[in-house]
């Protein structure tokens, strides 16, 4: 069965961010309108365009999108 994004996010969590993609997990978690059932980049990508301001550039939503797809396949 295929993850959603948010559920493979969420494996990136830590309590202290150490990275671009841990700060991102963490303030998805936080999101509580994030499209947790999602697996829809143009969904996913809309609603973050629109709501995530904790977001401080798409380019680490695309990178977090392009490991999705590496774990998806694999």
């Amino acid at each position: 069965m295929r993850k959603s994004f948010y559920h493979y996010l969420m494996k990136h969590r830590q309590p202290t961010a150490k990275d671009d993609i841990t700060r991102f997990a963490n303030e998805a978690y936080d999101d509580h309108s994030f499209p947790k059932q999602s697996w829809d980049y143009d969904e996913i990508s809309s609603y973050l365009e629109m709501n995530g301001s904790y977001l401080e550039s798409m380019i680490i939503f695309d990178r977090a999108w392009d490991l999705y797809l590496i774990e998806e396949k694999g």
